[in-house]
């Protein structure tokens, strides 16, 4: 009889790891021991089965979990008796934070079962789901070091607890109605809350009964307050709106179940997937059938659903016929309320009611973000149910350099690189809001301690103002570490190469990064950039046309400002007068202080050049009279332009989609996307009245057909660059993203692009930190080579040949 020590790692502690393998080593008559420790789950085993027990172990992997390696080495000693899980040890930490999962089907089952002691319990959960991310402390991941330590468990829950047959051996979050957190509702108003006067159940039902009578409820979930409402009550929805401050932008919305969905929106059997898994991702659907209020989602044709995911939210929406507006807890522009003291002093005004609860929110999380484009899941924010879970480094990447990304200025995340791995955190926000920095900040120390996290290498955005980027210089200038300062752009190609798991060594490809700002290399405005892209270097190829943002970030937020700005950058005042000053969009134009306009952009007075494809969007929103003054949230008129899209516009002949030529910068320089001919294609079309479900149409078509043809003269007849990546905000345009991928593959290019990290700014960590990586890889390489040169030509040694 022989002995092996196996160690484990990946996401295997939280998801009933140690009980599947006490099982599997008691049916193979094994012996030895199971524990947790910073490694991940190690095991000491004896016997004779010891390669059965390593591929039923990876064959039987409970459903959350996710195995990254096993390691084995030979065991000396006696075999114990028997086979048991031992406490937890300590050691550097190596495994992975498990992320949130929804309720199981069996937990599910028992809250529904009057006969069963968590009949209606809001908090049940086991090995298989529950709460992980939100309620961890410290690791390795055990009761005492989560927010459950709070709760002693009661005898029947003890037993469950260290019964190794059981479900629930070791749930962490394990509880029932004796001895679990429990929830109520309070009048955030002030006064008394009778509950008979919504349910004759609990606290739970009550607060659907509110919801039915078209109050708005405060709700704490997993990882923070909701804000909720009936949402085919189009009131409560404009109340709901006026309250939290939130003008336009899109409310997420909660079902009951998938046949209530189905009432409202198109749902194909991925995205039914997608809303079911163990995520329970918010998945953006296209509105069909019965109609919400347009207050729910104005001016587009998607709307965001998600499915219960605790079993709070399942007794909540129990009685609920109809969807429920299930949207941050906030008031617009702040962090979402996780603790109740929080929600108390902030959602008093926006909420009638709170329903709340006493197990304490470790970590704030968001609800993740997802859509099915070209057939596959993408990831438009990466939160609860996927981050912190890690992602593994391509081959060719130095697993043993500790790196820290702190990300971009919008849509922040972090990333630590450890052992081969990048630990994206989830999204953070905007850290123009001071609150959301601080939350930045905090979550920061949180992911270094859980992680036993020291970097010996800081990368961040090479933007000069970015606070993310001030952090950073911060950080690696009190630490004595290495900075490396990443493009924008670059930092976005390398997160697309990364989570599509291009090796380090690949070729360069091209890559094309469509936003809506970014710091440039030659000190403007980029984001509408063709690149030469690997993970060490960028080389800039291509552009869209660089054109004036008159008022600086004002040119950001309002739309009018890109549209006279690209119309006078080649068509000239005299030009549009002459041939289209009979529109009532001229009228418009000229009643903009031009006078003002013209002179910032002649003197570049606070009027700095850009090649962002994002205003390109604006500027074609407001021409089309979709978003003209200053937009409610970012990205709203470049969503409002492609919802108004007529989808059978887009199969009309090629020569009607708007035209891109691909002149030189100044003759000689770079090539770039001319968008001249678009806009008067676009101004004729509004002269003959033309749909602006048809103008829409062809605006996208015309720009992916600009960017395929520039993709073909950059890459040559010989293929210089068979691969392209996408990457950047616009590219979670749905549209422009099928016309380019399709219309890329179509000529044989070999086409990557986000699935598992958003393309958005929200990837942008991974990226600065594969390239602060790679660059100093190379850095170290350079330097064993110049001290290699150095030992062969010292006096009295022969050089080399």
């Amino acid at each position: 009889m022989r002995g092996e020590s196996i160690t484990v790692r990946g996401q295997v502690q939280g998801v009933g790891f140690r009980p599947t393998v006490w099982r599997i080593a008691t049916e193979l008559g094994l012996s030895g021991e199971v524990r947790n420790s910073g490694e991940g789950v190690e095991i000491r085993l004896w016997g004779t089965a010891l390669e059965r027990f390593t591929e039923r172990l990876r064959a039987e992997a409970p459903a959350l979990a996710r195995i990254e390696r096993i390691e084995t080495a030979p065991l000396d000693g006696p075999a114990p008796e028997g086979f048991r899980i031992a406490l937890s040890g300590g050691g550097a930490m190596h495994a992975s934070v498990t992320p949130d999962a929804a309720t199981c089907p069996d937990c599910l089952a028992e809250v529904r079962d009057p006969f069963v002691r968590r009949y209606r319990y809001p908090f049940a959960n086991c090995t298989n789901c529950g709460p992980r991310f939100s309620i961890v402390e410290a690791a390795p991941y055990d009761r005492e070091r989560t927010t459950m330590r709070a709760f002693a468990l009661c005898p029947d829950c003890r037993a469950e607890y260290e019964d190794p047959a059981d479900r629930r051996f070791h749930a962490q979050p394990i509880a029932c109605h004796a001895c679990g957190p429990r929830a109520w509702i309070e009048h955030l108003g002030g006064g008394a809350v009778s509950h008979e006067a919504f349910s004759l159940l609990d606290a739970v039902d009550a607060a659907g009964g509110m919801l039915t009578k078209g109050h708005i409820v405060a709700i704490k979930g997993i990882g923070g307050f909701h804000l909720a409402c009936d949402a085919a009550d189009a009131a409560a929805v404009e109340r709901l709106r006026a309250r939290k401050g939130r003008r336009a932008k899109p409310f997420a919305l909660m079902a009951r179940d998938l046949e209530t969905i189905r009432r409202y929106c198109a749902l194909s059997e991925a995205e039914a997937a997608a809303l079911q898994s163990p995520a329970a991702p918010i998945v953006l659907l296209q509105a069909e059938g019965e109609a919400l209020p347009d207050a729910v989602a104005p001016g587009l044709g998607q709307l965001g659903f998600m499915l219960p995911y605790t079993p709070l939210h399942h007794l909540l929406l129990r009685r609920m016929a109809r969807p429920v507006v299930m949207t941050s807890g906030n008031v617009s522009g702040r962090p979402q309320c996780t603790r109740n003291e929080a929600a108390r002093a902030e959602l008093a005004g926006v909420a009638d009611f709170a329903l709340m609860h006493d197990r304490e929110i470790a970590n704030r999380i968001d609800d993740s973000v997802l859509r099915v484009d070209l057939g596959r899941p993408r990831l438009l924010r990466r939160a609860r149910g996927y981050a912190p879970a890690p992602i593994a480094l391509p081959a060719g990447f130095d697993g043993g350099l500790r790196v820290l990304a702190l990300g971009g200025e919008l849509k922040n995340a972090f990333c630590l690189v450890k052992d081969g791995q990048a630990i994206l955190s989830q999204h953070m926000g905007d850290l123009e809001d001071a609150a959301t920095a601080e939350e930045a900040a905090r979550n920061l120390a949180l992911y270094q301690g859980l992680y036993e996290h020291e970097p010996e290498l800081v990368a961040v955005d090479r933007h000069p103002d970015y606070l993310s980027s001030k952090r950073g210089r911060e950080m690696a200038l009190g630490a004595g570490l290495p900075l490396v300062e990443v493009q924008h752009h670059h930092a976005h190609i390398a997160a697309c190469l990364a989570e599509n798991g291009l090796p380090l060594d690949s070729g360069p490809v091209l890559g094309i990064a469509l936003d809506g700002l970014g710091f440039g290399e030659d000190g403007t405005i980029w984001g509408g950039e063709f690149l030469a892209c690997d993970y060490r270097s960028s080389r800039r190829l291509g552009c869209l046309k660089p054109v004036a943002l008159p008022g600086g970030s004002a040119a950001v937020r309002a739309p009018w400002r890109n549209a006279y700005a690209q119309l006078m950058a080649e068509l000239g005042w005299a030009e549009l007068a002459m041939n289209f000053g009979h529109l009532a969009l001229f009228e418009r134009l000229e009643a903009l202080p031009r006078a003002t306009l013209d002179a910032m952009i002649a003197k570049g007075l606070n009027s700095p050049l850009s090649s962002s494809c994002g205003r390109l969007f604006d500027a074609a929103a407001a021409l089309c009279g979709l978003a003209w003054d200053e937009q409610a949230y970012e990205g709203e008129a470049a969503m409002r332009l492609e919802a108004a899209v007529d989808p059978a516009a887009l199969g009309e002949p090629d020569e009607l989609a708007y035209p891109f030529s691909i002149p030189l910068l100044g003759g000689r320089g770079l090539p770039y996307l001319e968008p001249l001919a678009a806009w008067r294609a676009l101004l004729g079309d509004l002269h003959l009245e033309t749909p602006v479900g048809v103008i829409a149409a062809r605006f996208h078509r015309g720009l992916a057909k600009g960017i395929v043809a520039m993709a073909e003269r950059l890459s040559g007849a010989e293929r210089s660059y068979p691969t392209v990546a996408l990457s950047g905000g616009c590219f979670q345009n749905r549209t422009l993203l099928a016309l380019v991928h399709e219309g890329l593959e179509a000529r044989g290019f070999s086409v990557l692009s986000h699935e598992r990290v958003p393309a958005n700014d929200g990837g942008l960590a991974l990226g600065q930190a594969v390239v602060a990586l790679a660059t100093r890889q190379a850095q170290s390489r350079q330097a064993q080579s110049r001290q290699a040169q150095s030992r062969q030509t010292q006096p009295g040694r022969e050089p080399c040949a």
